[in-house]
């Protein structure tokens, strides 16, 4: 069972497509400690087709993120299937992905991402829209159902599948949990199981060794990392080694996670500027970088009032000072 598009190894790792997380700089972060694919933060098929500059902006990616995947979400067949001729276009990423799962009111409350699926017959049609929008492979991100009562993750897959998706990625929980409960791992393994393209398994995956465990549980062809690449891109590169055979790397000490989130600020300001919407951004993923180390707390509260990569620098700088006197 091969993908549509290159990948390095058999089972290949994902980065999830995440709204304010999963930018350009992140991805190709991601992509240097082993992820094999990335996708976009999910873009507005609207914001595309009126050349909203911020939506674009989403659609910006470099050489060394491929390969990459722009992901669109709308309930509008006609809609959709010019977002992606324009994407096609204008920025020629390796794939068109649908988001037919995100749990946002704002989106589902027209009918968008994971409220496509209240109505399988739109699913079918916003799929062979954008089929003949785009010459590239058209994959599809889903839930297992819209709410408890229209459950049936096997059902949507095929429909999907019978549409012309080349590729399926589940996150097996209804709309209606949006991130609560856990992730049904099982209805991986039923929809592994019914379909003839490759399945992609994601949510819950919070360590390397869930990684492992969930390829092992579901046989899923690739496994996609959320919330558990958050601060944490060395994921990847362990979950590889587990999946290889091999014995995953420690987790880094903290001097190798501060400097590689100063490499992740280098790399948001040669892309996106050093302006206050990039600072702002920067934050919270410095946040997560030190999640866990002594004295977060009073760390996280200084990255978060940073104003400048210069005071990023002399933050970060500062509290590792007592170690490298101490060598």
């Amino acid at each position: 069972m091969h993908f549509p598009y290159p990948v390095e190894h058999k089972i290949p790792l994902f980065l999830a497509p995440m709204a304010g997380v999963s930018e350009s700089p992140f991805r190709a972060l991601c992509r240097s400690f082993g992820a094999d694919v990335v996708v976009s933060e999910f873009l507005s098929c609207e914001g595309l087709r009126r050349g909203v500059k911020n939506v674009h902006d989403g659609a910006y990616f470099t050489a060394k993120e491929r390969p990459i995947g722009i992901q669109l979400y709308g309930s509008d067949p006609k809609g959709m299937a010019e977002a992606a001729g324009l994407v096609t276009e204008h920025y020629q990423p390796n794939f068109v992905d649908i988001n037919f799962g995100c749990p946002v009111k704002k989106v589902v409350r027209r009918n968008g991402g994971s409220g496509c699926l209240k109505d399988l017959s739109l699913v079918d049609r916003i799929i062979k829209a954008v089929i003949t929008a785009t010459d590239l492979p058209v994959t599809v991100k889903i839930r297992s159902g819209w709410d408890e009562s229209s459950r049936d993750p096997v059902e949507i897959a095929l429909r999907c599948q019978d549409a012309g998706a080349k590729v399926v990625t589940l996150h097996p929980r209804a709309r209606s949990q949006m991130y609560r409960g856990d992730a049904n791992w099982d209805e991986i393994a039923a929809v592994v199981e019914s379909l003839d393209i490759p399945v992609v398994g994601n949510g819950d995956i919070r360590s390397a060794s869930d990684v492992d465990t969930m390829r092992r549980q579901t046989s899923c062809a690739g496994i996609m990392i959320g919330r558990g690449s958050f601060g944490n891109p060395w994921i990847f590169q362990q979950a590889r080694a587990l999946l290889d055979g091999a014995v995953a790397s420690p987790d880094p000490r903290a001097a190798e996670r501060l400097h590689t989130a100063l490499r992740h600020a280098e790399l948001a300001l040669r892309v996106q500027g050093e302006g206050r919407k990039t600072i702002l951004e920067l934050r919270k993923h410095l946040g997560w970088y030190v999640k866990g180390l002594p004295g977060a707390g009073e760390l996280r509260g200084r990255l978060h009032r940073v104003e400048s990569f210069l005071e990023i620098t002399r933050v970060l700088a500062e509290y590792l000072a007592p170690a490298s006197a101490a060598v």
